[in-house]
């Protein structure tokens, strides 16, 4: 599976984009009308708890408006906060501080909601399952969506379609004989997993003993999907997905399924409450 990496160019890549966004094309009209040369010192605050992240997007973002603003990070990446707690320190131009202000705290509040919700998935389960987020990403905020799950202690799943076969509902639903697409693709794996989502133990049953890699067992009842992990256990990684939330992903992870997929932890997921204060 392809690597989700955060280098210093695509940070200042996205933060340029942003900033673009914001600024086009006349810039900050009203940060305009104060004076040039005010300094400040400001805080970024959080206003509930939960677990901080994009802090090198918060500061590549004043760094590319004002190079003389001072960005002090007070809280690791990753790492817990509570409401009131000081994650960052920023001094210089006032004017200039408040031309970033939105697209850094942007940054930050939408990453640090996708490892906030993240990690209480994480927390339910006690590592008896991993936590995976989906490819039901915002369009090109995929990689900082999935960088977001990892900090939450989630895993990521396939970032593209080129990363793994999963072999899903409508593909099966193309052919009667579904057991033929799968031969295929175990024909042409070259390395790359495979993955089959089954629906219930019949269609299970029927391919059950072929060499893939992982099945996926969809909208399962918990009842119905510890049986269907019990008997693919033997042979396959197991991952179970659909209609999970934080009040049934206990009963599904006592199934002793490996894998949870959960397509919320980026598609609907709310932002943190963090703010600049003056």
């Amino acid at each position: 599976m392809s690597e989700i990496k955060l280098s210093k160019n695509f940070i200042r890549s996205a933060c340029k984009l942003a900033l673009n966004e914001d600024l086009f094309p006349l810039g900050d009209i009203t940060s305009n009308l104060l004076k040039n040369n005010q300094k400040k010192k400001i805080k970024m605050i959080s206003n509930e708890k939960g677990i901080i992240g994009g802090l090198k997007f918060a500061k590549e973002t004043f760094k590319l408006i004002d190079k003389k603003i001072r960005f002090k990070i007070k809280k690791k990446e990753g790492s817990k906060i509570n409401k009131g707690t000081i994650v960052a320190l920023i001094e210089g131009n006032l004017k200039n501080i408040l031309m970033g202000e939105r697209v850094a705290l942007n940054f930050v509040c939408h990453i640090s909601g996708i490892a906030t919700k993240t990690n209480k998935f994480v927390k339910k389960v006690k590592n008896k399952t991993k936590i995976c987020c989906t490819r039901k990403t915002i369009p090109n905020l995929r990689v900082i969506q999935k960088y977001g799950v990892k900090l939450g202690g989630g895993t990521n799943h396939r970032f593209n379609l080129s990363d793994e076969f999963l072999i899903k509902d409508n593909h099966i639903a193309s052919s009667k004989k579904f057991e033929e697409i799968i031969k295929k693709a175990i024909k042409s794996k070259k390395r790359r997993k495979i993955t089959v989502e089954v629906d219930n133990l019949n269609q299970f049953k029927k391919i059950n003993g072929l060499k893939f890699d992982r099945v996926l067992f969809d909208n399962m009842s918990p009842k119905n999907l510890k049986v269907a992990v019990k008997i693919a256990s033997k042979n396959y990684e197991t991952e179970a997905s659909g209609g999970i939330n934080l009040k049934n992903i206990k009963s599904i992870a006592s199934s002793n399924v490996d894998r949870v997929s959960v397509g919320s932890l980026t598609h609907s997921v709310n932002a943190i409450d963090i703010k600049l204060e003056i």
